[in-house]
């Protein structure tokens, strides 16, 4: 399977940058072939320019400033999200990304004055999240970032595709077994993706 792995970390050191490589490691493993997608690495532009908010809706002359993103997600079998949470969201460069990429004509179309998803060739979504929060204080908060994955992203895709979501909380008082036991678990959920 091709799996678009969509890397969101600045710190190539961090927990973060850990959870990706194990990702990447674990599919490769499993034989996909993974296009490793790393915004921050990449030098991803997250920001929608008013000339592409004018243009947003112009397909195609609405993906030129991000062709080969778009190539990239119109090969994609799978879809993980490897990201931190910050403030309940994703971070900017993320969030830009779905701005940026997911335009009309790439991941829906209107017909009728209807939506239709033009991502049902994608067949598979996963996201490793860590959180900052504990799962309390995410589920008193609506936990927007598990709501964006399991129902905004989850309706974009194959009708239901299975959705793998893995998440760590309470980052902010993790311990070196916290975060081992969570990568070990990355390591085995993604072996069998």
């Amino acid at each position: 399977m091709k799996v678009l792995v969509l890397h969101s970390h600045p710190v190539e050191e961090s927990y973060g940058a850990a959870l990706h490589r194990q990702t990447i490691e674990s599919l490769k493993g499993a034989g996909h072939e993974v296009d490793d997608c790393n915004l921050y690495a990449e030098g991803f532009d997250p920001v929608l320019s008013r000339q592409d908010r004018v243009i947003y809706h112009d397909y195609p002359g609405n993906i030129e400033a991000v062709k080969s993103y778009v190539e990239r997600l119109q090969r994609a079998e799978a879809l993980v999200i490897v990201t931190p949470v910050w403030n309940f969201g994703f971070p900017a460069i993320l969030k830009g990304y779905f701005d940026r990429v997911w335009l009309p004509g790439v991941s829906f179309e209107l017909v009728d004055g209807k939506v239709r998803s033009k991502l049902q060739h994608i067949r598979k979504l996963g996201a490793v999240l860590t959180y900052g929060a504990d799962p309390f204080r995410a589920f008193i908060a609506g936990n927007p970032p598990k709501k964006i994955v399991k129902r905004v992203l989850r309706a974009q895709i194959k009708p239901f595709a299975p959705v793998v979501f893995l998440a760590h909380y309470d980052m902010n008082r993790s311990t070196d077994e916290t975060r081992g036991l969570f990568l070990d678990k990355v390591k085995r959920e993604m072996a069998r993706f």
